[in-house]
């Protein structure tokens, strides 16, 4: 699940994880973080996704990272936008009206090159990342992010035995390992996602529970 692996899906348009819709919990939650309009939010392994255009929606300045410069195109041309681009370092960045994509290693990115951004969004990364990535994805969240910030996590929990990810399992039992050291959680949604995934169904998976938290920095 390393970087070949996300570029081959893209081109090939092996893209299930995509959503079609706006993430009904990105909207039912999303005010809990309390934001100031202008807010600059990162959105990790963004993809194209259509919940970057509902936050600008909102009135925050997104900041994507995303591998897949064929992901980043595709989200401006479905929208009739021409970005413009920019080299930065190892990144292209991509700009237009309230939204800037860096197509690269996400692993690579620095705070200086996102700005202050103030809250992230995390529907896709997390789930998105085997176990050796995950405790370092956070790390890098954590180096890119200023000490008073916020952001809305959500994940998935099942049986991982029962179907190989992506996405992966990520339960509440692991955030508690490698999270909740820095941030402080505050589950604010659980509902069944199983008959939504074909996949789970088809490999006989029992239970699969998405989950939404806000994750708050602790203060040191």
């Amino acid at each position: 699940m390393h970087a070949d692996f996300w570029l081959q899906r893209w081109n090939a348009g092996q893209i299930g994880f995509h959503q079609a819709h706006v993430n009904q919990d990105l909207q039912q939650h999303w005010p809990q973080l309390g934001l100031e309009s202008g807010a600059r939010v990162l959105v990790p392994l963004c993809g194209k996704s259509q919940d970057m255009s509902w936050l600008i929606g909102q009135g925050c300045h997104v900041v994507g990272a995303e591998l897949s410069e064929t992901a980043v195109e595709r989200y401006f041309s479905e929208r009739c936008v021409q970005p413009h681009i920019t080299r930065q370092g190892d990144f292209s960045v991509y700009a237009a009206q309230g939204i800037e994509i860096w197509c690269g290693d996400f692993f690579a990115l620095t705070s200086q090159d996102i700005g202050h951004c103030t809250a992230f969004y995390d529907r896709a990364a997390l789930i998105a990342l085997p176990a050796d990535l995950r405790e370092r994805y956070m790390q890098q969240l954590e180096a890119l992010m200023p000490r008073e910030c916020s952001g809305l996590l959500i994940t998935l929990d099942y049986d991982q035995s029962r179907l190989e990810g992506p996405p992966f399992s990520v339960p509440p039992t692991w955030l508690q390992a490698f999270v909740s050291g820095n941030w402080n959680i505050t589950k604010v949604g659980e509902h069944d996602a199983l008959h939504s995934s074909p996949k789970a169904l088809k490999a006989g998976v029992e239970r699969l529970d998405e989950q939404v938290y806000v994750l708050a920095r602790k203060l040191r």
